[in-house]
């Protein structure tokens, strides 16, 4: 059997310049500053002529068609395919809108090529453990706070000596602690957990959005909940200039508690785990064909009222995209979702490009195992989707957010009530498959040896 190896990098990629920012719904979403600093970073993996790379980036997350671009790239550099290149975004609302901003956009492929170069020069043998913790940080916005997927997601890389290398922690909470007040770059609790974790570890710190379409921070400034309503009308009228700095030095705390009690939960996880050597690492991915049904007239004009009476929404535009599909016969709008597999020895993480609700995962895990990680904002960012309750429960996340960012996912509506279903389904059976595989494999080996 070939030898694994592995190998880290890590580039800044903050902008220099002012840029467009995504998350929030305001009428100026131009930076103003930089908080702290945003990252891209690289655990790239070979055996033998297969190789293939986990890149995480701060960032909202792309499209679909701007994340394949990337991968694409990478897969040329590494000589390999798409599917062994998996970009995980951390889903700050604090970072440059990629689809908006063409340059940056240029630059980070340059800087992710850069970096995969550089992992590539420092591959070494290392050993590796799954483990899982609790996440302290997150509550449900949407039902009982307490209703989410509450694993903290662990895995520790060592070299031979059992000295670790890397910390790849998996957290499902939404990462905007920065709300919509605030207009300058940043991380937001990712970056200052990577560092607080980081120093504590002694090596560097890789960090997974996991299952938060539904999942806030429970830490935050106090006007949080009416900003979430109310975003547009709160950047049309200002606070005083006090105001606005209590709040924004409540922010600042939170982020400072939401970073010290992650770092505590993952020390905490750490904790007794026994890294192993190892036999197997596989990427690979799957494909399902969903659609979203365009809705009738009434039901649109009765979602973009709802949303402007609830949220301030400006439903114009996107009704006059359901009048175009419905002018054109449009019934559905079809979409292929790629679900993605990374497995290291008997973990791993799993992958779509939607903002996944947390029983989603859940579900995943009830049919697999606790150490497969069920994640959204995997190569791409494209549409909340929620579970059956949820669906039918409608609202921002399932209903109104798509009058807002249509023009970014293709479709006006959110995926079927039962896609869902069809995901957690498949990404199981691509767990059992390749897990099969494996062991096959093992016994391959054995026999080849006893020969």
């Amino acid at each position: 059997m070939n030898e694994i190896t592995m190998g880290f990098a890590q580039v800044d990629i903050t902008p220099t310049a002012s840029v467009e920012l995504a998350g929030f719904y305001r009428p100026d979403d131009h930076s103003r500053g930089i908080l702290d600093p945003l990252a891209l970073q690289v655990l790239l993996w070979r055996q033998g002529e297969e190789s293939g790379c986990l890149i995480t980036i701060d960032s909202l997350g792309w499209t679909v068609e701007l994340a394949e671009c990337l991968r694409d790239a990478i897969a040329v550099l590494l000589k390999t395919q798409r599917d062994h290149i998996m970009l995980c975004f951390s889903h700050t609302h604090s970072a440059p809108n990629a689809a908006k901003e063409p340059a940056y956009f240029k630059q980070v492929c340059a800087q992710a090529e850069a970096a995969v170069r550089q992992a590539s020069m420092c591959l070494c043998p290392v050993k590796a453990v799954w483990g899982s913790g609790e996440n302290p940080i997150g509550e449900n916005r949407r039902s009982d706070p307490d209703a989410m997927d509450r694993r903290l997601g662990l895995l520790k890389l060592t070299n031979l000596e059992d000295h670790p290398v890397l910390i790849l922690l998996r957290v499902s909470t939404h990462a905007n602690i920065l709300f919509s007040d605030n207009y300058l770059i940043s991380a937001d609790y990712f970056g200052r957990t990577r560092q607080r974790l980081s120093r504590q570890a002694g090596c560097p710190v890789m960090m997974i959005q996991g299952a938060s379409g539904d999942i806030r921070p429970r830490y935050c400034q106090q006007n949080t909940r009416w900003l979430e309503v109310h975003s547009y009308e709160a950047a049309l009228h200002p606070l005083p200039s006090s105001e606005q700095e209590g709040y924004r030095v409540e922010s600042l705390q939170a982020l400072e508690k939401t970073a010290e009690l992650l770092t505590e939960a993952a020390w905490a996880g750490l904790r007794g785990l026994a890294p192993r050597s190892i036999t197997s690492v596989q990427m690979t991915s799957v494909f399902c064909s969903v659609q979203a049904s365009v809705p009738d007239w009434n039901q649109a004009e009765a979602i973009v009222k709802e949303a402007w009476a609830e949220a301030g929404i400006d439903g114009r535009a996107w009704l006059e995209e359901v009048r175009r599909l419905h002018q054109e016969g449009v019934q559905a709008q079809h979409a292929v979702i790629e679900l993605q597999l990374l497995k290291i020895n008997d973990g791993g993480l799993c992958g779509v490009a939607n903002e996944i609700m947390s029983n989603i995962a859940l579900q995943v895990q009830a049919r697999t195992t606790p150490l497969l990680f069920f994640n959204g904002y995997t190569n791409g960012c494209s549409s909340y989707l929620p579970d059956v309750k949820e669906y039918d429960a409608g609202g921002y996340e399932v209903l109104w957010s798509n009058l807002i960012y249509f023009q970014y996912h293709g479709r006006v509506m959110p995926l079927d009530r039962d896609t869902a279903v069809k995901l957690a389904d498949a990404a199981a059976a691509l767990w059992r498959t390749r897990s099969e595989e494996e062991k096959n494999a093992k016994k391959l080996e054995n026999k080849r040896t006893d020969w």
